[in-house]
């Protein structure tokens, strides 16, 4: 596990082999890539809204409210998605609530109405209480509105987060023994939902992980003739796209969902709801909800600031920081992008916070975060394109509009839910494990910390989830704050392991910090003689945003939020898993005969990473 020294595994394979800059997608390919996204999305906010209800007091929402309620969601995570693209990190990132704000949510809302609480598997806890001094309010709106309170405050924390640069200079100090076992847990911590929805039908579950793997994998060289992109530079030349691998999760999705549709109809029993199942299915019909409705601040009800929702809203904040920074790192990796410099990072949590802002005062129950499932499936897929993401959130902020149409979402079974984390989470997983090459995974120090680290993170959620007695010291806002991030496997995970990688000694080469890894090649390692480096292409504000801007961004906050006049003349040169050095072509085109594919050079020599089209 130490072979890491040279080139990065996959070093030479593309960035993406699909909808980049040199064969441009076309519009109807980002189109199909969108669905896909909303699909994934989809998935995650039904997730996160029928495990967060049921906590909430018994008093059951109509279902044009539950309707309004995802509505408002997808109309924050739209615009989110929309400011991260263009104005945040650049990455080709969908914005979700995460479970990050899911678990805190739930603490709080187990605070309010005792008799109601789940835990984070969706098995019942009616006698349980995690704190002490529990009260039922017995309104379910007046929980919402508190819930909402501590999203709007997260959204203030993150916003303070990137503009002070302390993200960026925390994902610049974070090496293969922060990013391995965090990443790892990040897509370990969705297995107990992931088992949960799927239990409602294994084998609809099992038919879309199925068809998934074989379509991603096993036919991923498989190119259908009629689905081609034109060549960027060549006139009229196509090559036909790998369709079954591009689209290796939404031909399942789509194709699950009308085998039960049609399996309902003729009144097939596949799915088996017990008694738990029952209480997180969508209540009624969503025929009475609006066809127009348009979210505005205040519309529903004004966030409640309280002192619990500040606690709850500084963990929430902490933990979706850890979780986007991991994602960040994540995507770029899988995408084969180079090296995030700390501006990029910096602008993306800024959006985030500017997301989860406004959800909070839409009267949402989450925030909005990077998607690790979208990611995921952009990696699984190897289709990532910025276009097709904003085409996603043009289409969020449309359903947004219309409770009735999302409310349309909410018929998606359960089971496929469970499938999608399934497939996505477990890039996640593979990601994180494959940092342990740039390491001595041999090193006694390093096995500890990873086992330390990772076992703690899964124990000591269990521990506080079926503990008899509460937390209790004294003032139930700090009991809150603790439980809420003790309670979350990733702030376990990167604490843990950011704390014992940088106070247990070891040397440069066992912890994967000497300048020749791949991982984390610097700018000035490269001289590129007055070209802008590939980071610099990548990560750089719109051209119209750029000409807004003063000539030198050394004044508070432009200094962390723009590249530094260093970075404008040379360029970052973080040349990184699969990008090329001077004078090598990035961009590859496929090879009709085979599923390879074959390198091509390009007029230009600025690359751009694959991901990132030309509006």
């Amino acid at each position: 596990m130490n072979g890491g020294r040279g080139r990065a595994p996959g070093a030479g394979s593309p960035m993406l082999t699909s909808c980049s800059s040199q064969k441009m997608c076309s519009w109807m390919m980002s189109c199909c890539l969108a669905l896909q996204h909303l699909a994934v999305q989809t998935s995650l906010l039904c997730i996160f809204h029928l495990l967060l209800l049921p906590t909430l007091p018994q008093e059951p929402p109509h279902a044009h409210t539950t309707s309004k309620l995802l509505a408002r969601s997808l109309f924050a995570c739209g615009i989110s998605t929309v400011l991260q693209t263009t104005l945040g990190s650049r990455l080709p990132l969908v914005q979700i609530p995460s479970f990050e704000y899911l678990v805190p949510a739930m603490v709080l809302s187990s605070h309010l109405s005792p008799g109601a609480s789940t835990d984070r598997n969706g098995t019942a806890m009616a006698s349980t209480c995690l704190v002490p001094h529990c009260r039922d309010t017995g309104s379910w709106a007046d929980s919402l509105q508190e819930v909402s309170g501590a999203v709007l405050i997260s959204g203030l924390i993150q916003l303070a987060l990137g503009v002070s640069g302390v993200c960026g200079w925390a994902a610049r100090h974070c090496g293969p023994m922060v990013l391995a076992p965090s990443l790892s847990i990040i897509g370990l911590s969705a297995y107990k939902e992931a088992a949960f929805f799927c239990s409602t039908s294994w084998g609809v579950a099992l038919l879309l992980v199925l068809l998934a793997v074989t379509f991603s994998q096993h036919l991923r060289s498989c190119r259908l003739p009629f689905c081609a992109w034109p060549h960027a530079w060549e006139g009229t030349a196509e090559y036909s796209a790998p369709t079954l691998r591009t689209f290796s999760v939404l031909l399942p999705f789509g194709g699950v969902c009308i085998v039960c549709a049609i399996l309902s109809y003729f009144h097939v029993p596949w799915e088996s709801l017990d008694v738990t199942m029952a209480q997180l299915s969508w209540a009624n019909s969503t025929s009475n909800a609006p066809w127009i409705h348009i979210p505005y601040a205040g519309a529903w009800r004004w966030p409640l600031l309280t002192p619990r929702a500040l606690a709850v809203g500084i963990a929430m904040a902490m933990g979706c920081s850890m979780n986007s920074v991991g994602c960040y790192v994540l995507c770029r990796r899988l995408l084969r992008a180079p090296r995030l410099p700390p501006h990029a990072c910096n602008r993306g949590l800024c959006m985030e916070g500017l997301g989860s802002l406004l959800a909070g005062l839409l009267g949402s129950a989450g925030g909005t975060a990077s998607s690790i499932a979208n990611t995921c499936a952009a990696g699984l897929t190897q289709a990532g394109s910025r276009r097709s993401v904003q085409v996603s959130a043009l289409l969020c902020m449309v359903l947004g509009l219309s409770p009735r149409l999302a409310g349309l979402l909410t018929h998606v079974p359960l089971a496929v839910h469970g499938g999608v984390l399934c497939v996505t989470y477990a890039v996640a997983v593979g990601t994180g494990i494959s940092y342990f090459q740039y390491t001595d995974i041999d090193s006694g120090r390093n096995i500890f910390i990873v086992g330390f680290a990772m076992f703690m993170a899964l124990l000591v959620p269990r521990w506080f989830g079926t503990a008899l007695a509460p937390l209790a010291t004294g003032w139930v806002p700090l009991d809150l704050l603790f439980l809420s991030l003790l309670m979350v496997p990733v702030f376990l995970t990167g604490f843990l392991s950011f704390f014992l990688e940088n106070t247990v000694s070891g040397t440069l080469e066992e912890r994967g910090l000497l300048p020749e890894q791949p991982w984390k090649a610097r700018a000035g390692d490269c001289h590129l003689h007055g070209e802008r480096g590939e980071a610099s292409q990548a990560y750089k504000l719109p051209a119209g945003l750029r000409r807004l801007l003063p000539s030198s961004c050394k004044a508070f906050p432009c200094c962390f939020l723009c590249p530094g006049s260093e970075e404008e003349e040379e360029g970052s040169c973080a040349t990184e898993e699969g990008t090329a050095g001077p004078g090598e072509g990035t961009h590859l085109l496929p090879k009709p005969s085979s599923g390879e594919l074959q390198p091509a050079t390009r007029p230009s020599q600025t690359d751009m990473p694959a991901w990132h089209t030309v509006a």
